[in-house]
């Protein structure tokens, strides 16, 4: 999973997540989705090239201050299933 500290500087003050054109209704759930898909394609492909985890920061931040805890425990379980219904 990497390490799950903010990242230094102007993003440690981060508390919420950022407007985001793509997802501009009230309704978040893709949002939250999209960016816990982007979040672990980042991490395997930053890993896979034994690179900096430190940019895929940014979509974990997200993901956790719009999603409900209980969608990424479930996501987080499918994952290890194998069952998980996202591209990664």
């Amino acid at each position: 999973m990497g390490d799950k500290k903010g990242p230094k500087g102007a993003l440690s003050h981060y508390v919420t997540a950022p407007f985001d054109p793509r997802f501009p209704n009230a309704n978040q759930t893709r949002n939250c989705f999209q960016n816990y898909l982007d979040y672990h394609r980042c991490m395997k492909a930053l890993t896979a090239k034994h690179r900096d985890v430190t940019p895929c920061l940014w979509y974990f931040r997200v993901f956790k201050s719009i999603c409900p805890m209980f969608w990424i425990q479930r996501w987080d379980e499918q994952r290890a299933d194998g069952t998980f219904p996202g591209r990664i």
